[in-house]
């Protein structure tokens, strides 16, 4: 299985969806609260090219981007792949 990252806020919704995704597939992933961590945010701020928003996942070296995008992989029936590596 793909190595899964996900910068998150304990206050955002659509990171909770995410992970409830993500565990939904049976992902495990490492979730990285970026909230008071300013060190963890310039990482994800520079992982993404700048995307200020949370959730930011990446699957492997895949920057999936937000819920929105894992949820049209989902859709789209990418996800699996993607998460098998």
């Amino acid at each position: 299985m793909a190595s899964v990252k996900i910068y998150t806020t304990p206050i955002c919704p659509y990171c909770v969806r995410a992970k409830a995704l993500l565990k939904k597939k049976g992902a495990s992933f490492e979730d990285i609260d970026v909230f008071m961590d300013s060190d963890a945010r310039k990482e994800m701020d520079a992982k993404s090219h700048g995307a200020r928003t949370v959730p930011q996942i990446f699957i492997g070296e895949i920057h999936v981007g937000g819920y929105d995008e894992l949820h049209d992989l989902d859709q789209a029936g990418k996800l699996d792949a993607l998460l098998a590596g």
